[in-house]
């Protein structure tokens, strides 16, 4: 399938996924043809296009990695003008519900396959997590979930729930409280009761950086808890600590025949990737790859787009209702990156890292 890539900031790590997808053939890059965009084409050997009137007929399918409506981009435009020309595209999250709509309307009236990839889904360490919730949650009912985000990636965050918990609906935020750094809002996903902490804050001359983290969820039942530290891992199941049945009767507690004191206070069930260049050099470009090969499986095999579209746009509405409830974000200033410095300070020089 002959496919082009939109936008040359997060779309490196599209072009980088496509890199090693056998059933695609990259054949040129749609972006403003700055420095960078012309030194992208040139080290995939492709053409540089500036606008969607430029691509040859032969072009299938299109990642639009440019930022929508919401981020005050061309995002949503762009998927627009591409599936008139009659091709599919993969959209990078996140679209608010109306621009979502309008491109979800376009692509049914010009019959192509119009996805949204949300990402951080499909990482490892993410999967890992839906599927050990979706075992837990076979044997029983959830008790809850504390998840803690920030403002950027809300969106993804709703769908890492809806996938845990089976279901998005029903869906309801209360007004959230807190000042400062967090703000925490209450409520239900899937029916299940959930409290959000985010770090409500945007740097608008540099919306990339400045998150303190990206998710963070804790589902709660009554055996223990199943724990997601970051995107990139690790998963931890932790056993609920409970007194023992022969508690009244013992005079050691520690000597109780409780098979269940014997179980692992926390196993990892995923480990966590080694450092930060292997997320964004190794597991970003394969989650990629997994969202652009369903992607190209729909297209082939001509799934109706329509179930998936429905659900991204819930997972929409939803993300404006809860930013609704968060109220307006922190606009802060850019900080200067001091990781090496907090990483020397626990670990000084000298022990291994």
């Amino acid at each position: 399938m002959r496919i082009v890539v939109c936008g040359t900031n997060f779309g490196r790590t599209y072009l980088a996924a496509l890199r090693d997808a056998p059933d695609f053939r990259l054949c040129g890059i749609l972006a403003r043809g700055s420095e960078r965009s012309q030194r992208c084409a040139k080290e995939y050997g492709v053409p540089l296009y500036t606008s969607p009137a430029e691509l040859p007929d032969d072009v299938e399918a299109a990642c639009v990695v440019v930022g929508g409506r919401i981020n005050g981009g061309p995002g949503g435009t762009i998927a627009r003008q591409l599936m008139a020309r009659g091709i599919h595209v993969l959209q990078e999250h996140p679209l608010d519900e109306e621009e979502l709509a309008e491109c979800v309307r376009d692509g049914r009236r010009h019959r192509v396959t119009y996805r949204v990839n949300s990402h951080y889904v499909h990482l490892p360490a993410v999967t890992a997590f839906v599927d050990a919730a979706r075992r837990l949650l076979s044997a029983g009912k959830p008790i809850g979930v504390e998840a803690q985000t920030s403002f950027l990636v809300l969106y993804p965050l709703l769908d890492i729930l809806a996938a845990a918990l089976g279901r998005l609906r029903p869906i309801e935020f209360a007004e959230a409280v807190g000042p400062g750094l967090f703000r925490l809002a209450t409520g239900v996903v899937g029916g299940v009761p959930v409290a959000i902490r985010v770090q409500n804050q945007l740097d608008l001359a540099d919306r990339d950086n400045g998150a303190h983290l990206l998710h963070r969820i804790s589902l709660y039942t009554a055996g223990g808890h199943l724990h997601l530290a970051d995107p990139a891992g690790p998963v931890v199941w932790y056993s609920r600590l409970h007194r023992p049945a022969d508690y009244d009767a013992t005079i050691d507690i520690g000597q109780s025949v409780d098979a269940a004191l014997d179980l692992p206070l926390g196993r990892v069930l995923h480990p966590a990737a080694a450092s930060h260049r292997e997320v964004v050099g190794t597991l970003w470009p394969a989650a990629v790859r997994t969202a652009v090969t369903q992607f190209g499986t729909a297209v082939v095999d001509g799934t109706d787009p329509m179930p998936h579209a429905q659900y991204h746009l819930g997972v929409a509405r939803a993300t404006r209702q809860l930013a609704d409830r968060l109220g307006p974000p922190e606009l802060v200033g850019s900080v200067a990156p001091t990781s090496l410095t907090a990483y020397d300070t626990l670990f000084p020089k000298g022990e291994p890292r």
